[in-house]
């Protein structure tokens, strides 16, 4: 586990560089902020989280338990979880709009055109709405998924 990486992912910098070429401008990484948001937009008054489906227990086709220390690993995904939860909820109090960018919206056979990841951020972060959650295109569904 010590080299799955907690920053500069690839899903995550697909994002940074075309929200970038955008023109959006951002910080990365507070750790004055709750969870260490991926992306940290002052101006518009939002962060955005790149999350891994496993890591993060996202229940779609990316995610497969463990067969092997079952125990272990619902207990570290569970309280991952949670912690996100609780993370999510600290933002909100302090008054900032949380964005989730799932893997499964980025890869896999369900994965959408990044060109329609990046739209939907950036009509998130312009039009001052509330939270927002992208992830892959399951059947009838389109783009962005309240949360």
């Amino acid at each position: 586990m010590a080299a799955i990486r907690g920053a500069d992912t690839k899903p995550e910098m697909l994002i940074r560089r075309g929200l970038h070429a955008r023109g959006f401008r951002f910080r990365l990484h507070d750790r004055k902020l709750p969870g260490r948001p991926d992306l940290i937009f002052p101006k518009h008054h939002a962060v955005l989280f790149v999350h891994g489906c496993f890591w993060h227990g996202h229940g779609c086709h990316l995610f497969k338990w463990p067969s092997t220390r079952e125990d272990f690993w619902r207990e570290k995904i569970g309280a991952n979880v949670a912690r996100d939860a609780a993370n999510k909820e600290a933002l909100h109090h302090a008054g900032w709009r949380v964005g989730v960018v799932w893997e499964c919206a980025l890869r896999g056979r369900q994965r959408q055109p990044l060109s329609d990841v990046l739209s939907a951020i950036t009509d998130w972060l312009i039009s001052r709405d509330g939270d927002l959650s992208l992830k892959d295109l399951t059947e009838g569904e389109r783009m962005a998924v309240p949360s």
